[in-house]
């Protein structure tokens, strides 16, 4: 039975991955991103993985400095991660993500 104060259940997250082509750390950003996705938020989310190799217009628009970044657009206010999200606990609690 879903808890109604947790809006993790009905709200829909939409994610945007900034890699730069198939680099250690971006491979690692997409695995431990897609864990904690598939984990807590299951069939409840969105993922846009975008390679600034080849689209450059992309990371300007989104003023990407570095790589992986991870843009939470929905719900909001929208967060941002750096790094290879390999923190799990860390991650939840900045995307306010129950465990």
């Amino acid at each position: 039975m879903d808890d109604p104060s947790d809006d993790t259940s009905t709200t829909q997250h939409k994610f945007m991955l900034f890699v730069s082509g198939m680099s250690v750390k971006s491979g690692h950003a997409i695995e431990n991103l897609r864990k904690i996705c598939d984990k807590y938020l299951t069939d409840n989310y969105e993922l846009e993985i975008i390679d600034i190799s080849r689209d450059t217009e992309q990371a300007v628009i989104h003023q990407i400095v570095a790589i992986p970044t991870l843009i939470r657009t929905d719900p909001a206010p929208q967060r941002i991660i750096l790094g290879d999200l390999s923190d799990r606990e860390k991650v939840l609690r900045i995307l306010n993500i129950s465990e």
